[in-house]
């Protein structure tokens, strides 16, 4: 048997070779594992979007209204009926009402065609109902009477054209038995009386406002009279008041408003008035006196009304985002380039003549004091530090801070301090001031809570 031949290979063990995309898929699944707990363990910042808005700040009132006003009485007795359509111009010698030894027959709805309301008499008398259920009080009760009356006295009101017609008519038939008075001066006729037509703004009370123990009294067509009596109200001026209840605070604050601009409930008209307050030893009075627009309220005693004391337009942010920072005020004219950065900072005093530029960011200018708020983080390694002016020898020691209301912009990924200029305030909102260079912009987006948040923190929305 032949021999086994040798032979000379070597076995080399395989190499193991480093997969490269193993490696780098495994980088990525442990970034996104730490960025998963950084996410889960941070804590998370709600974000709001900043937008336009406005706040209007009003205070509701209802007013006593004081006019001029004249009650005409009855030179005779016997029965009174109308011509003159209530709240609307008279002139003199316009005949107003008749008065007759008995009833008048007039013809009824069911005799001649029915009218119904229309859309604005409607919507004038839910707006009526509305105020008084708003504004009811069980101690006055007697009010209750009132809107009878005056929802009683609009749907008689739609048969007066054909009642004056008539009138005309018995004039014309009946002219022996009929007695015409006319109006005696121009003025707005009125056909109801509650005792306040003569009163002075100085014999006003807190009880008068308030409707304590008030009673009106409405004038109707056939109704007896004896001589003497009541039969209409002439309002002869077009200068017209209204007497509000202010509490101390209110007073105090409006102690220098000599105008204010007011909403009437009733139509929502708007309407600027003079204003005055008159304080007495029991309540503070404010008297709004206005110069037209007394016809639309002339068959009112007593008003529904908001004081439009603010209404401002600009950034609308929630009161929980906004925060306050302190700053180093400095004039503005030490703020300087440094070499060939662009970059505003400041020349830093670090002794043996030697100045050395430090980038400090401007996060507000005063333009009516010249001074510029700057970061103290910039400083907080420099003890006690100098400014020095440039081009100058003059110096300015860092001393004096002042803090500024502000909220945490958050558009990049990271919380920067932003200064806001408070216009005016709801109880959940402000309305800041937009266009400023180192403020808040439309659509920036800000903490919703500025306590979850500090300035430089990573923000996870």
């Amino acid at each position: 048997m032949a021999a086994k031949k040798t032979t000379n290979i070597t076995v080399y063990r395989k190499k193991n070779h480093v997969n490269i995309g193993i490696i780098v898929f495994g980088a990525i699944f442990v970034y996104l594992i730490v960025l998963v707990l950084l996410y889960l363990t941070d804590r998370h910042v709600s974000a709001y979007e900043v937008r336009e808005g406005s706040i209007l700040k009003d205070t509701a009132y209802t007013g006593l209204v004081v006019r001029s006003e004249t009650i005409v009485n009855a030179e005779e007795s016997g029965y009174v009926n109308y011509f003159a359509t209530e709240g609307s111009k008279v002139g003199a010698k316009t005949n107003v009402y008749t008065v007759s030894p008995e009833e008048l027959n007039f013809k009824t709805n069911g005799e001649e065609e029915s009218q119904d309301l229309t859309s604005e008499e409607k919507e004038a008398l839910l707006v009526k109902v509305q105020s008084f259920g708003e504004n009811f009080k069980d101690e006055e009760f007697h009010d209750i009477y009132t809107l009878k009356d005056h929802f009683s006295s609009v749907l008689e009101s739609k048969s007066n054209q054909s009642r004056q017609a008539q009138l005309t008519d018995m004039l014309e038939t009946e002219g022996d038995r009929l007695k015409v008075h006319k109006s005696a001066k121009d003025g707005i006729v009125i056909y109801s009386a509650d005792g306040y037509e003569q009163i002075a703004l100085s014999d006003i009370t807190e009880d008068m406002i308030t409707k304590q123990n008030y009673e009106q009294k409405n004038f109707k067509d056939n109704r007896k009279v004896n001589a003497g009596d009541p039969v209409y109200k002439l309002i002869t001026d077009d200068i017209w008041n209204v007497v509000i209840l202010l509490n101390d605070k209110t007073a105090k604050e409006m102690a220098d408003i000599e105008r204010v601009r007011v909403r009437f409930s009733k139509d929502n008209e708007t309407a600027v008035a003079s204003f005055q307050i008159y304080n007495t030893k029991d309540a503070n009075l404010g008297f709004l006196t206005f110069d037209a627009g007394m016809i639309r309220y002339a068959q009112e005693r007593y008003l529904d009304l908001e004081l439009i004391l603010e209404d401002e337009s600009g950034l609308k942010i929630p009161k929980s985002s906004v925060t306050s920072k302190e700053f180093y005020i400095v004039p503005e004219d030490y703020l300087t380039q440094g070499g060939n950065s662009k970059s505003a900072g400041v020349l830093v005093d670090e002794g043996k003549d030697q100045a050395v530029f430090h980038t400090a960011e401007v996060y507000y200018r005063d333009n009516e004091t010249g001074m510029v708020y700057l970061d103290p983080a910039v400083f907080e390694d420099i003890k006690s530090p100098i400014l020095i002016k440039p081009d100058s020898s003059d110096t300015y020691a860092l001393k004096k801070k002042k803090k500024l209301k502000g909220v945490y912009n958050i558009n990049k990924g990271y919380a920067v301090f932003k200064q806001i200029k408070i216009l005016c305030e709801s109880e959940e909102y402000y309305v800041v001031e937009e266009g400023n260079d180192y403020g808040l912009a439309n659509y920036d987006h800000i903490a919703l809570d500025s306590d979850s948040v500090k300035e430089n923190d990573v923000v996870f929305q």
